[in-house]
């Protein structure tokens, strides 16, 4: 289970680089003009802390790249990165986050960014040096917080360009209505002062042994703090809210929200993003609510912070395909240009989605999510033994069949769940839990392209279970190739704004959607490998199934193992074009 310890040394190198804080100091010889003690006041009386950087000698009224963020690295990225929008003929503006850098205001991540960043907006289109057109972009909360401000549109943004866009409350902190652990150390790092946290952001161990021991004691998931030693308001704030409910929705764009977003879109995603999810949602949302709205996505074998770089030769151990790398910043200005400036369309844009195939080494497109695939393979969870391995089938099997599983919660030396693409190729997976299932080998070779889905016909003698199913492709050559993974609550598999228990000892349907969209070639002869389990391990909440708040569970409700019945009628499909 060694891949959360990656993705929290992830986390590190990705966030917890911050320089010292120095004043901005103003060079004559420096053909910028840069304003850094800018503070924006909002309708309800906060203030926001913002850099304007200008062009010397510029007079000429000029649309504005707009940066919104928690991320306070005010001496060497951001400054940069405002001299390369003036460089390229633009005003360039990073604001920061209610609380941050010289606002007086208290930090809360995510809840005020919607309104604020509309305010900022408005106070940009009304200088004289802002021509009325202000676009926008940005990686992870910068991306969140350009979704943020389309809550409500302000006429002045024309246009946004989200990379891996966070959306609160589905990916990050909780997936599929499961809290996950990375957001939990995060919220000390934005939020314990005005920049950010470095000692506390960089102390791993500190956070690794605060997970661990509540693993090992069993204790309410609401104690993690108490075990840490340090109150997290913003922890707890959270995990208040298991549903996607409304101190959620009203962060961004929600349902009918998205009817009036009518600007262009472009977005950057990878198919390793662990907040994939999120990203997506926005533009499966304006897919579906505002079909006519332009939008263009670029996607590859990207990690979060890959996507942000235009890509990586490696990947989780993966060598990527050379022609995956995209030059991301020459991408966003071509697009801004365009939009901005009435110029020509980016050539890397051939059609809505824009995809590389893995392992085929070459680009793709297509008009929507639905149009990358013209088929599914449709596979069967059966109970008929081959070798080590069950059988999947193409063939429905019975209904009133099916394989039995105990899982016991109160024995931690246990960990289910191995679902993390980390290494993303491998010579073995993990078979001491769960079930494994085998289709016979391809007849012909096609591209897994989209998200999987499925079906899982369930049983179990508790009112709740979160259910994890990973998908793999085997070789030839005898590689086991992570290919996609879902996890997620059963209780709200129907409605994520509402949980729905289960009957005990009753057959149940759980239909799944929201998992990690992929295209790789797959060879002819390959094998599709499905693992199911159930989500046991230190690295999220532990469900112990009694109906109460997951959050206030403990090993004391582990009296009576999980007993659950995975029927045979269970079935997985996965997207192709041939």
């Amino acid at each position: 289970m060694k891949y959360w310890f990656i993705l929290f040394s992830f986390i590190s190198a990705v966030f917890y680089t911050q320089e010292t804080q120095q004043p901005l100091i103003q060079d004559q010889e420096s053909p910028y003009d840069i304003q850094d003690n800018v503070m924006i006041k909002t309708r309800d009386g906060a203030v926001i802390s913002a850099i304007i950087v200008k062009k010397k000698g510029n007079i000429t009224p000029l649309p504005v790249i707009l940066q919104s963020t928690i991320y306070v690295r005010d001496t060497g990225r951001d400054l940069q990165s405002l001299k390369d929008a003036a460089d390229r003929g633009y005003i360039g503006v990073i604001a920061y986050s209610r609380g941050k850098r010289l606002s007086p205001n208290e930090i809360y991540p995510y809840e005020f960014e919607a309104d604020d960043t509309y305010d900022v907006i408005d106070w940009i289109s009304k200088q004289k040096w802002c021509n009325g057109k202000v676009g926008m972009y940005g990686g992870s909360y910068n991306g969140f917080t350009q979704w943020a401000a389309c809550k409500k549109m302000h006429p002045a943004l024309k246009t946004i360009v989200p990379y891996v866009a966070n959306r609160p409350g589905m990916g990050l902190p909780m997936e599929n209505n499961i809290f996950i652990n990375p957001n939990y150390e995060w919220a000390f790092y934005v939020g314990n002062n005005k920049y950010l946290d470095n000692e506390t952001g960089n102390d791993r161990q500190r956070f690794r042994k605060m997970m661990f021991k509540w693993w090992e004691t069993g204790a309410e998931y609401n104690k993690m703090d108490s075990i840490d030693g340090t109150p997290n308001k913003w922890f707890q704030r959270w995990i208040l809210h298991p549903s996607f409910d409304d101190y959620w929705q009203k962060m961004a764009p929600y349902k009918e929200d998205f009817k009036q977003i009518n600007i262009p879109v472009l977005a950057f995603d990878g198919y390793y993003n662990d907040s994939q999810n999120s990203s997506l949602y926005y533009l499966k949302e304006l897919e579906k609510y505002s079909p006519k709205t332009p939008f263009y996505l670029i996607i590859g074998p990207y990690s979060h912070f890959g996507t942000q770089v235009g890509g990586e030769e490696i990947i989780n151990g993966y060598k990527v395909d050379p022609v995956s790398h995209v030059d991301i910043k020459k991408i966003t200005y071509e697009w801004f240009d365009y939009i901005l400036k009435n110029g020509k369309k980016p050539s890397v844009l051939k059609d809505k989605i824009n995809y590389e195939v893995m392992g085929a080494n070459e680009w793709r497109s297509a008009s929507s999510f639905e149009n990358m695939h013209d088929g599914f393979l449709k596979f069967y969870l059966s109970g008929q033994k081959r070798n080590q391995y069950y059988f999947l089938n193409p063939k429905q099997s019975d209904k009133n069949t099916y394989l039995s599983q105990t899982v016991n919660f109160a024995d931690r030396k246990e960990m289910n769940n191995d679902y993390y693409p980390d290494p993303i190729e491998k010579d073995e997976i993990n078979t001491s839990n769960g079930l494994i299932f085998m289709s016979d080998p391809i007849q012909k070779a096609m591209i897994i392209n989209g998200s999987f889905l499925g079906k899982l016909n369930i049983a179990i003698n508790k009112k709740d279970v979160d259910l994890g199913v990973t998908l793999f492709e085997l070789t030839p050559d005898g590689k086991y190739f992570h290919l996609s993974y879902y996890i997620g609550r059963a209780s709200y598999a129907k409605d994520h704004t509402k949980r729905h228990l289960l009957n005990p000892n009753e057959k149940t349907s759980i239909e799944f959607t929201n998992t990690h969209l992929i295209s790789k070639q797959i060879q002819k002869g390959s094998r599709i490998v499905v693992a199911v389990n159930v989500n046991k391990n230190p690295f999220s909440q532990l469900n112990y199934g009694t109906g109460k708040e997951v959050s206030n569970e403990s090993i004391k409700d582990a009296f009576e193992p999980l007993l659950i019945k995975w029927y045979n009628d269970s079935f997985i499909e996965i997207p192709v074009l041939n």
